[in-house]
């Protein structure tokens, strides 16, 4: 193909209007059939195709899609999470033709120095936000920028906002209905930061199950780890005393730091204590004893994600859509099961 290849050259060719090619080539409308076929022919056998520039300035869109994680950055590498959903998101764009750009917020001003940027007109063409802690107001002051956004995670105002979510109050039930239908009773919970809507959905999941069980919710026995492996491994020291059955941990890093404890106090996991964690991510599978956990699926999380925003930057942010995601506990050694199955939401209880 001749490297100074125009539109131009390919209307002629197709003997077609520029404008008619440019219709095809974006797959416009009012366009007939025979005329359509014609041109897409031309276009493969030369194997044309746009500048990119030129075509996003022709779309008005500059095909680029933001990633926004306001997080600390020990947690945002630390968390084997936080990859997993990148890779999902960066996967759908490249699906979609789309370029990833990433924004790490680790403070206040580092979101003030961000947010013009975010919201200049033409820099993107949408953002995934991950969902933030109370008090943080990135999401709303982008949807008064008129930007597109879609939410990963549950927000604290979900009527405003596109989301994608796990169901974590579901996921954390089965976590500890699973726990009780082995025979524990005494279940404590290593929550993570109660300052997000995914610990406390945890949470509430964990307490409607010892509610319908008619077992007592013992504050000693609630404890937060924040989400990182040092924090459920003094979570874990401060719950021992406490002389546990079993623990429903809110996320398989936590879990990493309850092991140490437990290993440290010489008792053993599940023979003195079991313990069910949540994410099923690859620390699950190395831990000793391997986790029983509930998988959630984040790189597909990453996905859907996209494909909502999507559907924003396409159809507008009225009315704002919500996507509910299922999880499944996956049994592993950690809680004293004698057979490794997946069960998927409530089956089995």
């Amino acid at each position: 193909m001749p490297d100074n290849l125009t539109l131009d050259e390919i209307a002629r060719r197709a003997g077609v209007s520029r404008t008619t090619a440019s219709r095809v080539l974006n797959n416009g409308p009012n366009v007939r059939p025979e005329v359509r076929e014609r041109v897409q022919r031309v276009i493969a056998e030369t194997g044309y195709s746009p500048h990119p520039v030129a075509r996003s300035l022709a779309s008005q869109q500059s095909r680029v899609i933001g990633l926004v994680l306001p997080r600390r950055t020990e947690v945002l590498f630390n968390d084997p999470y936080f990859p997993r959903l990148t890779q999902g998101v960066a996967q759908a764009c490249n699906d979609y033709d789309y370029t990833l750009a990433l924004f790490l917020l680790q403070t206040a001003a580092d979101e003030e120095k961000l947010y013009p940027r975010l919201s200049r007109k033409g820099l993107l063409d949408g953002v995934v936000v991950q969902a933030g802690q109370i008090g943080d107001d990135l999401i709303m002051r982008l949807l008064t920028s008129n930007l597109p956004v879609v939410v990963a995670g549950r927000p604290f105002h979900p009527g405003e906002v596109s989301y994608v979510d796990v169901d974590n109050v579901t996921g954390a039930y089965t976590g500890v209905m699973h726990l009780v239908k082995l025979g524990h009773q005494r279940i404590a919970t290593i929550a993570g930061e109660m300052e997000t809507t995914a610990a406390l959905d945890r949470k509430a999941g964990y307490c409607q199950a010892l509610q319908d069980c008619n077992l007592p919710i013992d504050e000693s026995l609630i404890v937060e780890g924040y989400f990182t492996e040092i924090g459920g491994y003094q979570a874990m020291q401060r719950l021992l005393p406490q002389k546990p059955e079993a623990v429903f941990i809110a996320s398989d890093t936590m879990a990493l730091g309850a092991l140490r404890a437990i290993h440290e106090a010489g008792l053993r996991v599940p023979q003195d204590i079991a313990i069910v964690s949540y994410d099923d991510l690859p620390p699950a599978m190395i831990a000793q004893p391997q986790l029983t956990t509930v998988h959630q699926p984040i790189h597909e999380f990453g996905i859907k994600a996209v494909e909502l925003l999507l559907e924003v930057i396409k159809n507008g942010p009225i009315p704002p859509r919500q996507i509910m995601m299922e999880t499944s506990l996956v049994i592993r050694q950690s809680c004293g099961a004698a057979t490794r199955e997946v069960v998927n939401g409530l089956n089995g209880f």
